[in-house]
């Protein structure tokens, strides 16, 4: 339950404008970029993520960005709750829209392997798992899968008192959630001492541990620079403390 959470708190780091085309031409990251997080609940702990830019694809002749992201429990979470889940993310080059998700599974004794295609011609997506259709959702012209939109927010400046709303379906719901920007402050993590932005998203439009801890808070921490890298998450719900820092980066920019 503790490290299944953190991917709940991945898929929520970022925010984005409703109006996904204005996206900035020069991205602050490329392919090869690496960020290495260390997990913990409470002071214990619990494991490991990494998010990573692996390559630049071509999906139907249309050029695509391949994102990656991976979470494990290590040894002592492992007796309670084993992890081993990873996540790929194909979205458009110019970060306007999502592709195609896949998420293989594997968290206690969940073990499933899943694929969202998002088809802009007939404003849907559709939710597979196993390899057969579960379910599909409408979706508008532009929406961004859970990981993409932690990349997409790096395309924008990012400035105290802002609040922009979070365009996003994870192949079962699109729904839009509203985040805050907070004050900028030093913030020290294994990686070094960052100046960053604090962000909050509202709590009742997010699913799973969220909804049922009412008095719940999410934080996320965004370097305030030109790079603009999530560097520290924290979160208080229902069962426990959580946190992630980053621990290690590389192929930055």
């Amino acid at each position: 339950m503790m490290v299944k959470f953190f991917f709940l708190l991945f898929s929520f780091i970022s925010f984005v404008q409703y109006s996904l085309a204005d996206t900035n031409s020069t991205l602050p990251f490329q392919v090869g970029e690496r960020l290495e997080y260390d997990l913990s609940w409470g002071f214990f702990p619990v494991g490991s993520a990494i998010m990573q830019v692996e390559s630049l694809t071509e999906v139907e002749g249309e050029l695509c960005y391949l994102l990656k992201f991976s979470v494990r429990t290590n040894s002592f979470a492992d007796r309670f709750y084993k992890v081993r889940t990873s996540i790929e993310s194909t979205v458009s080059s110019d970060f306007s829209r999502s592709i195609i998700y896949r998420k293989s599974q594997e968290e206690g004794s969940t073990k499933r392997k899943i694929v969202v295609r998002y088809d802009y011609e007939q404003k849907k997506a559709v939710y597979s798992e196993g390899g057969k259709v579960q379910s599909t959702v409408a979706i508008p012209n532009q929406v961004l899968d859970p990981l993409s939109i932690a990349y997409f927010f790096r395309t924008d400046e990012i400035q105290s008192g802002q609040q922009k709303t979070l365009p996003t379906c994870d192949g079962k719901r699109f729904r839009e959630i509203i985040v805050r920007a907070g004050k900028k402050e030093k913030i020290s993590v294994p990686a070094g001492k960052f100046y960053a932005i604090e962000t909050r998203p509202e709590m009742q439009n997010l699913r799973g541990v969220f909804k049922k801890s009412p008095d719940g808070i999410l934080r996320v921490w965004y370097s305030a620079d030109s790079q603009r890298i999530p560097v520290k998450i924290s979160s208080k719900v229902i069962v426990g403390s959580f946190n992630a820092n980053l621990r290690k980066t590389s192929g930055l920019k």
